[in-house]
């Protein structure tokens, strides 16, 4: 699943294609692909066209459109009330290029535009993303968001994400660290790959009971964790197979850069013990049995 660097790649795509685009026509071919917006297809459809597309918005794994009326676009003042909120999932991608270019057998939905430029397609091909036009609303931070994402947490590479406040609220927990990495109303963004690879940098196994672990050490995983996916999104992203790619369709290239992360029996890269895979959560957790120890008393 596309973690913060790859959906952030795919935020700043959209910015350089779509911001101040107005939407023409929206086309939904598949309708488990808006299955979120309950009013249906053809709502969903009728509340785009028309619209105005502002800067796209990324907090953790979710990205969104803001939406303004046509009419509201030139207004001193005027501030989206909604907009189209995209979870990629597992393989969803939205692409943008030339209209007459060939359908792919995965699209959902298609978007065009009043400019009759490059139009917006949503392809997925396990169908576990979706797309739906929401209401947005003051998060707990105080910004404006879709309804739906209000109750997720700031991610690390945002200004807002107070880091003192997640320190502690870790350190709190009576759980495993890696599942408290996971837990998007704790942190958002951070998924099974850069958990995985932040507690690698960090020394420290994927079960350490939470309330075991030192002020320090909670501060050293965060700063692994803002390590590792800004030089991810530096390099567009990981990239395992075709079902993640960029606006363009191109893939990102940190897969060649993990340190834990899918290298099973493979030398870890500071001591050159094998990398051993465990079972976790109907997933897959790696580490290194000699730098990252396991806890007497381990927390799943």
């Amino acid at each position: 699943m596309p973690e913060l660097p790859e959906v952030e790649v795919v935020r700043r795509g959209l910015d350089r294609w779509v911001t101040g685009r107005t939407v023409a026509s929206a086309e939904v071919l598949h309708p488990r692909a808006v299955r979120r917006h309950e009013e249906g297809p053809a709502d969903f459809t009728g509340r785009l066209a028309g619209r105005v597309v502002t800067r796209p918005r990324r907090r953790g794994k979710y990205l969104w459109l803001p939406l303004l009326a046509e009419d509201a676009s030139d207004e001193t003042g005027a501030e989206p009330t909604e907009a189209l909120l995209a979870h990629l999932g597992m393989s969803g991608q939205l692409l943008v290029g030339e209209q007459n270019r060939e359908r792919h057998k995965h699209l959902r939905v298609r978007m065009t535009f009043t400019d009759d430029g490059s139009d917006l397609r949503f392809v997925d091909q396990r169908t576990f993303g979706h797309l739906l036009v929401a209401d947005l609303v003051t998060s707990r931070m105080g910004d404006p968001v879709p309804e739906p994402v209000a109750h997720i947490a700031a991610d690390p590479l945002e200004d807002a994400f107070d880091e003192e406040a997640f320190v502690t609220a870790l350190r709190r927990r009576r759980t495993g660290v890696k599942r408290a990495l996971l837990d998007q109303s704790l942190i958002s963004g951070v998924g099974n790959i850069y958990a995985d690879e932040a507690l690698w940098r960090s020394r420290l196994h994927w079960a350490r009971p939470t309330e075991t672990m030192t002020r320090a050490e909670a501060v050293r995983v965060l700063e692994a964790a803002r390590e590792v996916m800004g030089e991810a999104l530096a390099v567009g992203g990981t990239s395992f197979d075709a079902l993640y790619v960029d606006v363009n369709g191109d893939s990102g290239y940190f897969e060649r850069s993990l340190d834990a992360y899918g290298r099973r029996d493979e030398p870890c890269r500071r001591c050159g013990t094998p990398i051993r895979r465990d079972e976790f959560m109907n997933r897959s957790s790696f580490s290194c049995p000699r730098c990252q120890p396991r806890p007497r008393r381990a927390r799943y």
